[in-house]
This record gives C-alpha cells, sequence and structure tokens, in this order.
C-alpha cells in the first residue's frame, strides 16, 4: 500500500495539474489559493497565492499581492509580485508595485511602477496560511 507521504504527494502533483478560471465580468472579493493553475480575465480584490502558474489577462485587474511559481501578466496589478520562476509581463501589462523574482521578461509597452529583485531566493510558497499584515504608519 501507499505510505501517507506517497499518497500526499500524489494529490499535490494532481492538485497543481488543475486550472482555476476567473472569467471576464466576474468579480472576487477575497483571496485566492491553489495548488493549480491560475487564470485571472475578472477582477480579483485580494492576495493571490498559487503553487503553480498565475496567468492575468488584458482585461484582469488584481487589487492585492501576487504569490506564485510563474507568472504572465497582460492586465493591470495594484500591489506586490513574487514569482520563484519566470515572471512575463505582455505589452499590456500594468504593474503598481513591487517585484520578487527569479526570471524577468518585460515586452516593449509594459508599464511597472515600483521596486524590482530579481535572482533572489523567494520563500517558499505555502498555502492556509495567514497573510502578513504590514504595520501602518502614522
Amino acid at each position: 500500500m501507499f505510505s501517507p507521504n506517497k499518497e500526499s504527494k500524489k494529490m499535490q502533483e494532481e492538485l497543481s495539474n488543475s486550472s482555476n478560471i476567473i472569467g471576464k465580468g466576474t468579480t472576487i472579493v477575497g483571496n485566492i489559493e491553489s495548488f493549480g493553475n491560475v487564470r485571472i480575465e475578472g477582477k480579483v480584490d485580494g492576495d493571490i497565492k498559487t503553487k503553480s502558474k498565475a496567468s492575468f489577462g488584458d482585461s484582469a485587474v488584481v487589487v492585492g499581492n501576487v504569490l506564485a511559481q510563474n507568472a504572465d501578466v497582460s492586465g493591470e496589478i495594484k500591489g506586490s509580485i513574487e514569482v520563484q520562476g519566470l515572471l512575463t509581463l505582455r505589452q499590456s501589462a500594468v504593474i503598481n508595485g513591487d517585484i520578487v523574482t527569479g526570471k524577468l521578461n518585460i515586452e516593449e509597452g509594459a508599464v511597472f511602477n515600483g521596486s524590482c529583485k530579481m535572482g533572489a531566493v523567494i520563500k517558499d510558497i505555502k498555502l492556509g496560511e495567514p497573510a502578513k499584515k504590514e504595520a501602518a504608519t502614522v
């Protein structure tokens, strides 16, 4: 029979092959966490965390932070982006926030306002943990 570790690993592999789509015209208020791929075409007001790839279409608007293995952005993100692997900013991308990534590809026409750190060691993506809140400054 399978040991608990092998069963858990197999289940995580199956989950990472799943896809989640937030369609155009859809608004989500709250955080999204997934082992699988996430594709956003609508609006998300909250953080997005995935152990796989996050894709943001032309019509996507995200007000929150993104943490992913890889990401492809064509829409607008107002928040920080942390990507362990490759972050691609397409020509229609608008980023207002800081970027931390292993590799970065920016197409001509993309807009990026913030700081960028590349090649930095990025924390492991852990699902189910509460987001860190930064202390408010007065």
